[in-house]
């Protein structure tokens, strides 16, 4: 018996980075995917990838924009009227934005990341904890980072996004824990996907494998973290082993935001 056979996981930001890796996790583990992307192309060729590996794997595709609310009710209804229930929902999608000062950061750009970042992972809580709710049972996983528990400087939509998911997460696991619903939230330090790529390149151009190499040296284990591991975390918060974990905020940071 798998930790997942007959139950249904909804993931956004499905296509690749930590969504992929969580998807392929608990897809080996038994769970039928529903994944949301809103690279359309993007969502079959991880789809294709997954049946590669696990031939057996039920899953469906949405593309939508997390940061439109009634494209989230779709999918979340779309995936009821395929499945009739989500037990599990990894809120994930999200983007960096681009790094600069406070005092030079783009009011469109802070309220572009904030609309996905936040208002995104408000969006998908909203109309999937209703499912739940009707259920009596679910557990919810939301994406905040490193960045939503402390400063990390030249971020401040992706900083004040993270920190309103990480309040997002202990509001809402305080008010839905008697339904039988735990909600908790990762951290994630500096995993390499293309999203840290990204903002590598941001950092030094076409000299950011060097920037990296710097970067994770004031990390306590000297390394970027592999989505993987990612997923071996959410697919254990998602199960029914973690159903008394609710409203935490788990760093998976190799100890870095525990260092002075």
């Amino acid at each position: 018996m798998k930790r997942f056979d007959g139950k249904v996981v909804l993931i956004t930001g499905g296509a690749s980075g930590l969504g992929y890796a969580s998807a392929l996790q608990m897809a080996k583990e038994g769970a039928k995917l529903s994944l949301v992307d809103l690279n359309g192309d993007a969502l079959e060729e991880a789809k294709s990838d997954i049946l590669a590996e696990v031939p057996e794997a039920e899953i469906i595709t949405i593309t939508a924009d997390v940061a439109d609310e009634e494209a989230v009710k779709k999918y979340v209804d779309e995936t009821v009227s395929k499945f009739q229930r989500i037990d599990g929902f990894f809120n994930n999608a999200g983007i960096e934005g681009k790094q600069n000062e406070t005092e030079n950061y783009g009011s469109d750009e802070f309220e572009k990341v904030v609309s996905i970042n936040l208002n995104g992972v408000f969006y998908g809580m909203k109309y999937v904890l209703k499912i739940m709710k009707e259920q009596g049972h679910g557990s919810i996983v939301n994406t905040a980072s490193v960045g939503g528990i402390r400063g990390v400087g030249n971020q401040s939509g992706y900083a004040a996004s993270k920190h309103g998911v990480v309040g997002l997460t202990r509001n809402s696991g305080v008010e839905y824990g008697q339904y039988g619903i735990s909600i908790k939230a990762i951290a994630p330090g500096a995993i390499m996907t293309p999203m840290v790529e990204g903002s590598l390149r941001q950092m030094g151009g076409d000299d950011w494998e060097a920037v990296g190499e710097e970067f994770v040296k004031s990390n306590p284990m000297q390394r970027f973290g592999k989505p993987e591991e990612i997923g071996y975390l959410v697919a254990f918060l998602l199960s029914d082993q973690a159903g008394f974990i609710n409203g935490a905020v788990i760093p998976i940071d190799g100890g870095q935001s525990y260092k002075y």
